[in-house]
């Protein structure tokens, strides 16, 4: 079996590739970057650099030109044309999305379907196209799955913020107990995952393309925090009292935290159902919310960020 990774040296690539090493007569890894690795599991990997863009004649003729039998596009900046390209010598085409594109759950945990009209158009756009590659697949007769993760945390980002962000300036705040405010009434569940487990899916769903085929997985972790409990989970890992402080709604969205996509972090479940791909897959998350955010926390101080 031959695997090409669109991502490969990324959050998820980076955990993922080395998984597969000994799964694959032969792993590619495609790095947008000039990301270099140098890790156990790499050795026999093929690295290659390419520039993925919609709309791009370049790329296209690229994913046409090498020879693999599964695609797995984590980056998914393009995923129809990717999949037109691929699809001469293509048998399993695994996407990534999010859980962020069935809109704001009506339902927690929330099942793998449309949940409302999703309020971002990066998303919004790419959830109709995995929706309509997924059509075009099954008349192809090409396997085609995705992968549908809430927020990635774990070793080699910055997790997910007290503010609803990715800031390390924040994170720093929070290791010296500045207070966090939030919404009175605030019950959002948050459900960091780690991007080992995430990874874990990806890989389940290349050993078992038949209980995957023409499938869209959510992935996550086995619960996830109350946005309380998210703030002091926090100050446990930090070793420190972070107070919460509480404001009226409209304060908490005008005022604290007006942009959209830092405040949807607290306003909106996240908590995937997980249940098909636990059945389908045998998918079990490996690391808790609070475990993967202190792998987080523990990747930033080894590297001295903290």
């Amino acid at each position: 079996m031959k695997i090409l990774i669109i991502g490969g040296t990324g959050h998820i690539g980076s955990f993922l590739v080395p998984m597969l090493a000994d799964k694959a007569e032969k792993v590619i890894a495609v790095s947008t970057s000039r990301t270099s690795v140098e890790a156990a599991g790499w050795e026999n990997v093929q690295l290659v650099r390419a520039v993925y863009k919609r709309n791009d004649r370049e790329w296209n003729d690229f994913i046409n030109q090498i020879e693999f039998d599964v695609l797995i596009d984590i980056l998914g900046s393009d995923v129809p044309a990717t999949y037109e390209a691929a699809k001469p010598h293509c048998k399993h085409y695994i996407a990534c999305g999010s859980v962020w594109m069935f809109g704001p759950p009506r339902v927690a945990p929330t099942p793998e379907i449309t949940q409302g009209p999703c309020p971002f158009e990066f998303y919004a756009t790419r959830y109709g196209e995995l929706l309509s590659t997924q059509e075009r697949a099954e008349s192809d007769t090409v396997a085609f799955t995705a992968i549908m993760p809430p927020n990635i945390c774990g070793p080699g980002k910055i997790p997910l913020d007290g503010h609803g962000g990715r800031d390390l300036e924040v994170h720093k705040a929070h290791m010296q107990g500045k207070p966090v405010k939030l919404f009175h009434g605030c019950n959002t569940l948050i459900g960091p995952c780690d991007a080992e487990d995430i990874a874990q899916a990806f890989f389940l769903a290349v050993c078992k393309p038949e209980e995957a085929a023409g499938e869209i997985f959510n992935v996550g972790s086995a619960y996830a925090l109350s946005a309380v409990q998210f703030i002091e989970a926090y100050g446990e890992i930090y070793n420190s009292k972070i107070p919460i402080e509480f404001v009226s709604r409209e304060v908490f969205l005008n005022s604290v935290l007006p942009d959209p996509d830092a405040n949807y972090h607290f306003t909106q479940h996240m908590l995937p159902d997980i249940s098909k791909i636990r059945s389908k897959l045998g998918y079990e998350p490996k690391y808790t919310a609070e475990e993967t955010m202190e792998r987080a926390v523990k990747w930033m101080r080894d590297r001295g960020l903290l």
